[in-house]
């Protein structure tokens, strides 16, 4: 599978990041903590160079929790605030406020030396397509500031929201970068759902993430399926459509609706606490 998927609107939204920059003290960067590394724009790095920097490993209740930690330990390693967060459910949110102020503390220190006291800390939220920004902005202010919607590309525009008295946050569209150097970033990427699904074949993909729980979460399918166990991943699919009554003419079983009931049910979390990557194996 040759992933890559960088539309026009992308574009201009990095611009308009690079842009707003020079107005902002912190930026809170969205990580999804099933894959906090691949999906982690390495365009933020330069484009935030001498910001203080806030990492949010968001959806959390879905990845493997012990995993988790290593990844939380290994950027804060690298000089990062971190935080866990659902967005969903609220948990981990009220933390960020507090992350927010330490990581500017020096900042604050700074402008009350000059006499500037009160101003509001102008934090930048950015992550790629579908990390979960706007349902995090809306738990975070405790109203509905933005439109959310489970697929990539539903914020467009940017827009200023006043959280409280501390923090003003800018929200910006989810941005990727212009091409996946390394092919399973693109595919993990996609796993996830930050890659727009209409270029996508979803059965690969599936055969994919099926090769990966054999691997490292052995018996998931089974368990949840109640199916007996097979080496051949493409077998393991259509256990899963005969188990699931998955059906085309002439009772074939269809791979393609078996594989999109793996692909949901991994999403949502229907499978278990999984992470498709760990620290450990960064070179």
């Amino acid at each position: 599978m040759n992933i890559q998927w960088y539309p026009g609107h992308m574009t201009k939204a990095k611009r308009a990041m690079m842009e707003d920059m020079k107005l902002i003290d912190v930026v809170v960067e969205l990580l999804d903590a099933r894959i906090p590394l691949s999906s982690k724009n390495p365009d933020i790095d330069d484009i935030a160079r001498n910001k203080s920097r806030v990492i949010l490993l968001n959806k959390y209740d879905l990845a493997d929790k012990e995993v988790t930690m290593q990844w939380k330990e290994w950027f804060e390693e690298k000089g990062y605030f971190v935080a866990l967060v659902n967005s969903k459910n609220g948990n981990g949110v009220k933390s960020v406020n507090d992350i927010i102020m330490k990581a500017c503390k020096e900042k604050i220190e700074r402008d009350r030396k000059r006499g500037i006291i009160n101003r509001p800390v102008r934090a930048m939220i950015v992550g790629i397509p579908n990390v979960g920004k706007s349902t995090f902005i809306n738990s975070f202010a405790k109203k509905a500031c933005t439109k959310t919607g489970n697929k990539p590309g539903v914020t467009r525009g940017k827009q200023w929201i006043r959280l409280n008295k501390n923090v003003e946050l800018l929200d910006t569209p989810g941005i990727l970068w212009p091409k996946f150097e390394d092919q399973e970033v693109g595919i993990r990427l996609a796993l996830i759902g930050s890659i727009k699904e209409e270029i996508l074949n979803i059965t690969e993909l599936t055969i994919k993430l099926v090769n990966f729980l054999k691997e490292k979460y052995p018996n998931t399918l089974v368990n949840r399926y109640e199916i007996s166990d097979t080496d051949d991943s493409v077998e393991q699919i259509k256990n899963v459509a005969i188990k699931r009554s998955c059906k085309l003419k002439g009772d074939i079983p269809d791979l393609d609706k078996a594989a999109k009931i793996i692909m949901d049910d991994f999403r949502s979390g229907r499978l278990g606490n999984i992470t498709l990557e760990y620290p450990d194996s960064i070179d």
